[in-house]
């Protein structure tokens, strides 16, 4: 056996905080995601299930969703405040996101999993993993194609649900790396959009979808909505498939893919055109 072989361990064990069951090889997956919220129930629905549940049974991604009044240090778990200077709602306190998210990008909440049964190498791989933080916020950058498929190349993201009237700013100032809403209005809480921001992102990963090229002919990915798609059957109701698709001629059908998908895109995001990126 060489020096660098790393055994597998298989257990039967649930290998993320999602209770998604099955044999866990002890293989450090290629991304890891800690969100905190107040509502971890809100988060666990969307990420339970279909890819993202298969992208955690591949240990593609490892998905940890945390209760915020975890860090909390009084006995009523009081994680908002009155804001200075008077004005309506409150505002989520520093104490316990800085101690949450400290306690997720230093490594202290790893698994029981990785204490008990991760090789020194892999442990080693696992803590070095750089943490970009990011705050759900309706006042951060919105969220697009080209932002998700950067994020996809993180190795470790720590999420902060925002809630009520936000957070205290010294959050943003002194530990946030990125602020992101996913459009131009108000949730009530952050936790369904973080649930939108890792779909978005995980959907990238090498191995998620069934076929590597879906993700670069989605929309927005060549800065164009996706063109119209059919299926079986050819005719319906009188309405008929393009005799294109049903041609066989692979250069026409892509001719006329792009040319449908600068007319969509023409119709109902005329924005999208003439952009630089």
């Amino acid at each position: 056996m060489s020096a660098d072989f790393i055994p597998a361990v298989a257990d039967r064990r649930y290998n993320s905080s999602l209770d998604v069951g099955c044999w866990a090889f002890e293989v450090p997956s290629s991304m890891k995601i800690d969100i905190v919220t107040l509502f971890p129930e809100i988060c666990h629905a969307p990420l339970d299930e279909s890819m993202m549940k298969r992208a955690q049974e591949k240990r593609i991604v490892d998905i940890h969703i945390h209760n915020l009044r975890d860090w909390t240090t009084d006995k009523h778990h009081i994680v908002d405040d009155a804001p200075f200077g008077g004005g309506q709602g409150m505002v989520m306190k520093p104490e316990p996101i800085f101690a949450a998210v400290e306690d997720l990008r230093d490594g202290k909440q790893q698994t029981l999993n990785a204490e008990r049964s991760t090789s020194n190498v892999q442990r080693t791989k696992i803590e070095n993993r750089k943490s970009k933080v990011i705050l759900m916020s309706p006042a951060g950058r919105r969220l697009d194609q080209k932002l998700a498929t950067d994020l996809s190349n993180e190795s470790h993201l720590v999420v902060i649900c925002g809630h009520y009237e936000g957070v205290d700013h010294r959050v943003i100032e002194h530990l946030v790396d990125l602020e992101i809403s996913i459009g131009d209005y108000v949730l009530t809480n952050g936790a369904i959009a973080a649930g939108v921001l890792v779909d978005a992102v995980v959907r990238l990963l090498p191995g998620v979808l069934g076929h590597e090229q879906s993700a670069a002919d989605d929309s927005f990915s060549a800065g164009l909505l996706e063109g119209p798609q059919y299926t079986r059957p050819a005719d319906f109701r009188g309405w008929k498939v393009p005799e294109v698709l049903l041609s066989g001629n692979h250069a026409e059908i892509a001719k006329w893919r792009k040319e449908q998908a600068m007319k969509r895109t023409r119709e109902n995001r005329p924005d999208l055109l003439g952009r630089g990126d």
